[in-house]
C-alpha cells in the first residue's frame, strides 16, 4: 500500500515519502544493482523502498498477482502483465553471451528429447519461454526452483534441464553437459541481444513516480560500477553459498550498459522477444506502451 502524508509546517507543506513495495532476487547482479538505492546512496525524491528478496519465479507470481508495485520479473512475464505495469528503462539484465543452457547427463539430439522430462526454473520466465520458441514439440515440462535443476539432471529425475544465474559456471563440476546455448541460439536467430529480465512498476504511480524511479535505478547502477566495492558485504550476505569469483563472474556476464539504460538496442530486443511470443501464441499480442513516454 503506497501511504503520503501531508503536514502543514506554517505556509509550507511538507509531505512524506511514499513507501513503495520494491521486489528483486538475492542473486549478485541484482544486489549489486539495487543496493546504492536502498541505502539511500542515491536519490529518489519523494519516494521509499519496503525490499522484498525472492527467487526470480516467486516475484514473477506476486507482480501477475499485483502485489508489488516495483519489482524484477522475467521479460517473458512482462508480457502477461502489461495492463498494469511499465518497463523501467533502467536496473534489468540483457546482453550478449548471458543466456540460459540447457543441459542433460549425455549428449542428446533434439529428437530423443521429445516425450521425456525437461526442467525448468519457473513457467514465466524467460529461460522457459526461450525452450518454448526454441523446439515447440518439446513438452513434457517439469517446474523445480532453479537451484534444484542441476541436481535432478544429474540423478536421473529429468532427461536435460534449462539453468540459469550462476548454474553457467558450476554445471560442469557436476558431470552436466551442455546441449544447447538457448541466448547463442536467440542472439543468431534474430540478431538481437537477449532480454532476460526487467524491472516494472505499476502505471498507477503516474509519470512523476515512474520517471524518477528510473533515473534513480540507473543511478544505483552507475554507482555500483563506480565503487564495486561498497556493495561486496550486501552481496555475500545474500549469496553466502557462491565464492567471490562466482560472485564477481555472475556481476559480469548479466550487469552492463543496457542495466544502466536499454537504448534502442535493448529496447528492440524485448519488442522482438514480445512479438516472437505473441505469434508463438505463449502471450497475448502486446498494445500500447512499454515504457514511460
Amino acid at each position: 500500500m503506497i501511504a503520503a502524508n501531508a503536514q502543514q509546517t506554517g505556509s509550507e507543506a511538507k509531505t512524506s515519502p511514499i513507501d513503495l513495495s520494491l521486489g528483486f532476487s538475492p542473486c549478485p547482479n541484482d544486489t549489486f544493482i539495487f543496493h546504492a538505492l536502498v541505502h539511500g546512496l542515491v536519490p529518489a525524491p519523494g519516494v521509499a523502498f519496503s525490499e522484498r528478496l525472492e527467487d526470480v519465479e516467486t516475484l514473477n507470481r506476486l507482480v501477475l498477482a499485483g502485489a508489488l508495485e516495483v519489482s524484477k520479473i522475467s521479460y517473458h512475464l512482462l508480457g502477461h502483465v502489461l495492463d498494469d505495469y511499465l518497463l523501467l528503462r533502467s536496473g534489468g539484465a540483457l546482453g550478449r553471451g548471458c543466456g540460459p543452457l540447457l543441459v542433460s547427463r549425455e549428449p542428446l539430439d533434439q529428437a530423443r528429447l521429445k516425450g521425456r522430462p525437461i526442467a525448468l526454473p519457473g513457467e514465466y520466465t524467460t529461460a522457459a519461454l526461450l525452450l518454448r520458441l526454441f523446439d515447440p514439440s518439446l513438452d513434457n515440462l517439469v517446474y523445480l526452483p532453479f537451484e534444484k535443476i542441476m541436481p535432478a539432471v544429474a540423478d536421473g529425475s529429468v532427461a536435460a534441464g534449462v539453468i540459469i544465474h550462476e548454474s553457467r559456471f558450476t554445471y560442469q563440476g557436476l558431470g552436466l553437459t551442455k546441449l544447447v546455448d538457448l541466448g547463442q541460439w536467440w542472439e543468431e536467430s534474430t540478431g538481437h541481444p537477449i532480454p532476460l529480465g526487467g524491472i516494472v512498476a505499476k502505471r498507477s504511480l503516474g509519470p512523476e513516480v515512474l520517471l524518477t524511479l528510473e533515473a534513480a535505478l540507473a543511478q544505483s547502477v552507475r554507482h555500483a560500477f563506480a565503487n564495486p566495492g561498497l556493495a561486496r558485504g550486501y552481496i555475500r550476505a545474500h549469496s553466502q553459498e557462491m565464492s567471490d569469483a562466482v560472485c564477481d563472474a555472475h556481476i559480469s556476464l548479466y550487469v552492463n550498459d543496457f542495466s544502466v539504460n536499454l537504448g534502442a538496442e535493448g529496447e528492440a530486443a524485448v519488442r522482438v522477444l514480445l512479438e516472437r511470443a505473441a505469434q508463438a501464441g505463449i502471450i497475448k499480442p502486446t498494445t500500447g506502451s512499454l515504457f514511460i513516454s
